[in-house]
């Protein structure tokens, strides 16, 4: 008897992971791809998007005709500002940019030239800093000056996670996850495309919007319109607490979501490196971050220097010490124009006033938790629960050192492997269209 399955589509910048799931949501499968980047039309480093394509095709192929499953559903999570642009013929016209790619200055000055408001009101309006690329939105008015016989083939520009749906579907949806994510496409005020999306044109190149996860049902299986990864490693968390919540996952960036803020953002918050995004429903939830990892891995490696040490000196220290006023002041390396403190030049610690590696880790550790602190109190509005996930959640001092400063707080770690995969599958779940096919399924 085969067994009932779903699977989901996790496509990363470097790795792209296709998970397969039980009803009880367990993990039973894992299968990864290295997709090798390309350069694009300009040069450039780009995702291989006919190797991707084939890859999700091959694979949705042989879970069809699998004699050990039968699919329910699948849905797609992938990163986000990345555009799939489509011509007439339902076929991609462009290469995958990448959304690190540099915008001339020319065309950004002039996109600001014409906007009508200041760079600080319309970042404020759209919850969008200048990212150049970053700004998906910008990529297609990129495209409509610097490149106008290739906008003029644009008969559909889907964002990543909505072209992986369409693949199996044929269907073209926008998702509200992927549109507020940074792109400067939305205005979160009047909850609607910019002005100058419409003034543009833009709007008619992007697919409708739609707030259900589901994108088309084929041959009985559940196919979503797929998610930003951003918004979908919150979901496990959302299925399972009633109470509201702040959620800080980290990792290279250590980033603060909190789903029950939809405070809208202002310059200064913009400034000091909070964001917003989109809910698959269209609601805003405030966001906050940091470049704690990166910190952390570069000053562990001077202390290891330093004193002599091994680098992973610091995984034997299990026991944090209160804060030690007498010690040297930490000053961060690696943050300058970025999180909390983004006026705050980079500076070289002075190591000199410690006894030992793991002196100076404690105060390290002291350190960054002050300027997480901070990152965290620009979303937090007295939760009382808070969730650590990533890399972080698996050191003592920097659990035991932050539940210190949070004494009324639950401060918990909630082990979810795949977490972003599994929130593409809760979400998944929650689509109109599955509560009405349910007798598909019996």
């Amino acid at each position: 008897m085969k067994k009932s399955i779903y699977a989901v589509f996790d496509i990363g910048k470097t790795n792209k992971k296709l998970i397969l799931f039980d009803e009880q949501q367990q993990i039973i499968d894992e299968q990864l791809h290295v997709c090798t980047d390309v350069l694009d039309d300009d040069g450039f480093d780009c995702d291989h998007l006919p190797r991707l394509t084939e890859w999700v095709l091959r694979h949705w192929q042989d879970l069809r005709q699998s004699p050990h499953y039968t699919v329910k559903g699948v849905n797609f999570t992938a990163y986000g500002a990345s555009f799939v642009h489509l011509g007439a013929d339902g076929q991609p016209v462009a290469p995958l940019y990448n959304y690190l790619k540099p915008i001339p200055d020319e065309i950004q000055q002039q996109f600001y030239a014409e906007l009508g408001q200041s760079p600080d009101e319309f970042a404020a309006d759209t919850c969008s800093p200048q990212l150049g690329m970053l700004n998906s939105g910008l990529q297609l008015y990129w495209l409509k000056y610097a490149k106008p016989e290739l906008y003029a083939r644009i008969h559909t520009s889907l964002h990543l996670p909505n072209y992986l749906s369409y693949l199996l579907t044929g269907e073209k949806f926008s998702d509200y996850t992927s549109v507020g994510c940074h792109t400067a496409l939305w205005d979160y005020q009047r909850r609607q495309y910019h002005d100058w999306v419409r003034r543009e044109g833009i709007d008619e190149k992007l697919a409708p919007l739609t707030k259900d996860s589901i994108a088309s049902v084929v041959d009985g299986i559940m196919v979503g319109v797929g998610l930003h990864d951003s918004t979908s490693a919150v979901m496990p968390y959302l299925a399972e607490n009633d109470e509201p919540f702040v959620l800080i996952s980290t990792g290279t960036w250590s980033v603060t979501i909190n789903p029950f803020n939809s405070q809208p953002l202002t310059p200064e918050l913009l400034r000091r490196d909070c964001l917003s995004f989109l809910t698959p429903r269209g609601e805003a939830t405030r966001a906050s971050r940091v470049f704690l990892g990166r910190e952390h891995d570069y000053q562990v490696e001077r202390i290891a220097a330093f004193f002599h040490v091994k680098p992973d000196f610091y995984r034997s220290i299990v026991l944090a010490r209160p804060y030690d006023e007498t010690s040297t002041l930490f000053t961060p390396a690696c943050m300058a124009g970025t999180g909390p403190f983004p006026d705050q030049p980079a500076a070289d610690w002075d190591l000199s006033g410690f006894r030992s590696a793991s002196d100076a880790y404690q105060h390290l550790m002291h350190g960054l938790i002050n300027i997480l602190l901070e990152s965290i109190h620009l979303v937090w509005q007295g939760e009382k629960t808070i969730f650590v996930d990533g890399g972080f959640a698996r050191n003592p001092l920097f659990m035991q050192t932050l539940s210190w400063n949070f004494p009324k707080a639950e401060i918990r770690t909630l082990e979810v492997p795949q977490a972003t995969a599994l929130g593409a599958l809760v979400h998944l779940e929650q689509g109109e269209a599955w509560k009405k096919t349910q007798l598909l399924f019996t």
